[in-house]
């Protein structure tokens, strides 16, 4: 009897032992694959190229400027409610003085377009890189609301928006390089437009890639960080195309898009047979 307790005793005190080490090395797995996990997603997020691969990488498409309307981009907002909008985050980021002014008035800004200094706020402007519209033109005319509002107020980028220079933001106005470069920092230029496309999942016109392409030859090659931007589409096809239903079957695409349908695709979509696909390009009704 005494023998018997023995070995039981001694059976438990092996659990005992056993289990908690057990339970540790299940854990440390678990804790691996998290972390795994959390490597992979945010390697997918993230990409490291050298500047001419990142051109290439650059995907082509037509762009369309129809729907366009500034308003669409809800922009220098207070997202973190600290008394300074984008554009003032924008000027304490890149004044080469100190900053604690809630509306900034005063500073000291370099604008590498044209090299030139200004203390007064007022002769800056807060340039969009990429500008809104060539922005809408190049993929965000399906994005969803939200989505536009982030990228009018990127600071999650320092190269999405800049300041410089107001008569040569205005002179620059929503070209692409193909028709506008700054004077000085051209290569600087061409590595930040690029960057700013791909964080953002844009596409360029052929004209466009095929400056890009030979303006990245002549600089030198060097590496691009880049952490792309959440994109969150707009709906479309046979759920409405944001309408809220399917498509009744208007008169014409105009009317389509005024109720918040349209962006049908050949193949997918049946609205795509109701009307005309100007462009021929596979999408008909496009916002």
């Amino acid at each position: 009897m005494r023998r018997a307790f023995s070995l039981l005793t001694a059976t438990l005190l092996t659990a005992a032992v056993l289990a908690p080490a057990t339970t540790a090395a299940q854990a440390t797995a678990r804790t691996h694959a998290q972390a795994s996990l959390q490597s992979t997603t945010a390697a997918a997020t993230r990409i490291t190229l050298r500047l001419r691969a990142a051109v290439k990488r650059l995907p082509v498409a037509r762009e369309t400027g129809r729907g366009y309307d500034r308003d669409k981009f809800r922009h220098w907002v207070d997202a973190n409610r600290d008394c300074q909008d984008t554009r003032d985050e924008v000027l304490a980021a890149e004044s080469r003085t100190r900053i604690r002014a809630c509306d900034v008035r005063r500073g000291r800004w370099f604008s590498y377009y044209d090299r030139r200094t200004w203390r007064n706020s007022g002769d800056v402007d807060i340039d969009h890189l990429v500008a809104l519209a060539e922005a809408w033109d190049s993929g965000a005319k399906r994005w969803r609301a939200g989505t536009r509002n982030r990228y009018a107020n990127d600071l999650g980028d320092r190269r999405s928006l800049v300041a410089v220079t107001d008569n040569v933001n205005m002179s620059k106005s929503d070209r692409d390089p193909a028709d506008w470069l700054p004077r000085f920092g051209k290569c600087r230029y061409v590595r930040e437009w690029t960057a700013v496309k791909l964080r953002w999942s844009l596409k360029v016109d052929r004209t466009e890639k095929r400056v890009l392409q030979r303006r990245a030859n002549r600089c030198a090659n060097t590496r691009l960080h880049v952490r792309k931007a959440r994109i969150a589409l707009r709906r479309s096809g046979g759920g409405g195309g944001g309408g809220g239903g399917t498509d009744p079957r208007f008169d014409t695409c105009s009317e389509a898009n005024a109720r918040g349908y349209g962006n049908y695709r050949r193949g997918r979509d049946r609205e795509y047979s109701w009307y005309i696909d100007g462009d021929s390009d596979g999408v008909a009704c496009e916002f």
